[in-house]
């Protein structure tokens, strides 16, 4: 059975109260991922592989060390990344996908590609209402 088929098949069945429930296996999908730099930092250690702190800093450009560790630690918490520690002077920690966190990589693939197609009509929509949905 393809990771597919059990996303089919645990969608037909009633998770507590229908698809997209509170407690529905597919909110806690978003919810994982809803982190604006969750996603960022999966897709770089799927491209790049296991990767220090400072190297997904460099990689990533625009967050800063506190919130890449926030991040690498919600990750770490959800199943996604591992975090490795070596017993090295100084002491040397690097980060990996999990299989969770490289079964991801696809989705996040797809995201990447819907906004690629879509994101020049979200962005006008967006300038075309301001602040609106603020």
């Amino acid at each position: 059975m393809g990771t597919e088929d059990v996303i089919e098949d645990r969608a037909d069945h009633d998770l507590g109260g229908g698809l997209f429930a509170a407690d529905c296996r597919a909110r806690l999908a978003f919810e994982v991922i809803a982190n604006r730099w969750d996603s960022v930092v999966v897709y770089v250690l799927g491209e790049c592989g296991p990767m220090r702190p400072r190297s997904l800093l460099d990689r990533i450009g625009g967050l800063s060390p506190k919130v890449l560790n926030e991040s690498l630690r919600r990750l770490e918490y959800n199943g996604l990344v591992e975090r490795r520690r070596y017993a090295e002077a100084p002491p040397r920690v690097d980060y990996t996908l999990t299989e969770a966190g490289t079964a991801l990589l696809d989705p996040i693939r797809a995201l990447g590609a819907w906004a690629a197609v879509h994101g020049d009509a979200v962005l006008a929509s967006q300038e075309l209402h301001g602040d609106e949905a603020s």
